[in-house]
């Protein structure tokens, strides 16, 4: 299968989510966010939570839209199946304070099946955890901690391979 577009940014998971949505999706959904807390990645069919197991490193966040459908990379800690619809053709990758990330556009709008891998999670939180407890034994200063974290050796990383299934259906429901 050939590879369409690819899109990639860093983003700060705060408290400990990424959202990936339609542009024109933005409402949360309470829900499918505590779904995400044990299914790493859970959506709704227009909002995706990512959930990391920390809150101050910054994530890698790719999205691939294929051709048809793809197996998942064997060097992964997990992955879950998804669909995303966007309606708009643009995918939004937000953080929770701070605002989007970025913006992917789409090679069309529509309904888009795929998965979502992630790699990194655990070494990342295990690499955090550490520096935080580090910074109290020792009494870090908050610039020696924020050093400490953005020298994180490992990269936590999460990538949505989508591929095109449907146009959007119209909601004409309303103009009966």
């Amino acid at each position: 299968m050939s590879l369409i577009a690819e899109y990639s940014t860093t983003a700060r998971p705060d408290r400990g989510i990424v959202q990936v949505y339609d542009a024109d999706a933005y409402l949360g959904d309470d829900e499918t966010l505590a779904r995400s807390r044990t299914e790493v990645v859970a959506g709704n069919g227009y909002h995706l939570y990512l959930h990391s197991l920390q809150s101050d490193v910054e994530v890698q966040i790719t999205i691939k839209v294929w051709d048809g459908p793809q197996k998942p990379p064997e060097d992964i800690e997990g992955t879950i199946a998804l669909t995303l619809e966007s309606e708009t053709g643009q995918l939004v990758v937000n953080q929770l304070t701070y605002g989007p990330a970025g913006v992917m556009e789409l090679p069309r709008p529509g309904v888009y099946d795929g998965q979502a891998t992630w790699s990194g999670r655990d070494a990342t939180a295990a690499y955090t955890d550490s520096s935080h407890r580090r910074s109290v034994e020792e009494e870090w200063s908050t610039d020696q901690l924020r050093t400490t974290l953005a020298q994180c050796p490992a990269t936590e990383q999460y990538t949505l391979d989508l591929w095109f299934v449907r146009e959007s259906e119209d909601d004409d429901s309303d103009e009966e």
